[in-house]
């Protein structure tokens, strides 16, 4: 090696050691030495563990991704996911998360359809020892019950950024529709608020309707029959999630009126191809993959490493956001749901 060589070697080694130390001291000076070495990553548990999820209903495509993106995890870190369908009813998945009371687990995640709907069954698990992991949307309010973590991205951040979205592009004027979820979903009432903070900065918007869909796609094109016919202008519309977008535009292209512009949540695969053709305006990313993903991590910390609640483990509530999607990322969003990464 030549002299030069050498220097451009030291030189490389030298900035990559004070980085990585500028990193740690940087961390250090803000958790604190404890807290920065307190933990380490999670690894794959060395004997096979059980785990029980539920979330509001596999006929919803983001839940359906979700179950993958857990089972794929699943594999990864030697968990064995048993599913209990929520069925997007609420009486149905809780008859399902008593059943999944009754058994004994290494670790719980779920996804309740509606606030309140779940507490006594979950309740019991969390009395029995086992770690629940919350996703998406409450089981009941974190003062309430003493879940492991909430996994869950900022809905008021995601109904926000679409409506602005659709409002920038309306030219803060129009005739706007929100079709909502379950209304007892923490995740839908944080999505119309979002909506709602927006649309009130804005007096030449008018609010035409805001009537739920449950998620249910069949119920959506049945709302959209109407309101094509009892309106003659639309401008644009605000789903809380991307399935009933897309069911919404097919009846919309069927009845000839496709100036309508549309945003959605999840940021799905069928609602990224729709962006990048047109169909859609704008969605955002709600991280199906990172939430359940995260739950099994969560869960193997827990059971494996003793990982607590709060200082030194994980916090009680964790954001998991994910970006608004254009036409700029949308091949990487893409990408990285692909591989279960967000």
């Amino acid at each position: 090696m030549s002299n030069s060589d050498k220097l451009a070697t030291s030189r490389r080694d030298f900035l990559q050691g004070t980085a990585i130390a500028g990193a740690a001291t940087a961390m250090i000076g803000t958790v604190g030495l404890g807290e920065a070495f307190a933990a380490g990553p999670v690894g794959r548990s060395d004997k096979p563990l059980k785990a029980a999820f539920s979330n509001a209903g596999l006929q919803a495509t983001w839940c359906a991704q979700g179950k993958q993106a857990a089972e794929w995890w699943g594999k990864l870190f030697n968990v064995d996911v048993t599913w209990f369908d929520g069925q997007l009813d609420a009486v149905k998945q809780r008859a399902a998360i008593d059943n999944m009371a009754s058994q004994k687990w290494d670790f719980v995640a779920i996804q309740a359809f509606g606030i309140g709907t779940l507490t006594q069954p979950v309740q019991k698990m969390i009395d029995s020892g086992t770690p629940v992991i919350d996703m998406d949307t409450l089981i009941a309010p974190l003062d309430q019950i003493k879940v492991h973590s909430f996994l869950a991205p900022d809905n008021e951040f995601m109904g926000a950024s679409v409506t602005q979205a659709l409002v920038n592009a309306l030219g803060g004027k129009g005739k706007i529709i929100m079709t909502q979820g379950a209304l007892g979903h923490t995740g839908a009432q944080g999505r119309a608020k979002g909506f709602e903070s927006v649309v009130k900065q804005y007096p030449n918007i008018e609010v035409l309707d805001t009537q739920p869909a449950d998620w249910d796609v069949s119920k959506t094109a049945r709302l959209w029959e109407t309101y094509l016919t009892k309106y003659p202008q639309i401008d644009a519309a605000f789903f809380h999630n991307d399935d009933m977008a897309l069911a919404a535009y097919n009846i919309m292209k069927a009845r000839n009126r496709t100036n309508i512009l549309i945003g959605g949540v999840d940021a799905m695969p069928p609602a990224i191809q729709a962006v990048i053709e047109g169909r859609m305006y704008a969605t955002v990313r709600n991280p199906s993959c990172r939430i359940h993903g995260g739950a099994i991590v969560a869960g193997v910390a827990a059971v494996t490493g003793g990982e607590k609640t709060g200082a030194g483990g994980i916090p009680k509530s964790v954001v998991t956001d994910g970006p608004v999607v254009t036409k700029a990322n949308a091949a990487g969003m893409q990408w990285m749901e692909d591989h279960f990464l967000i």
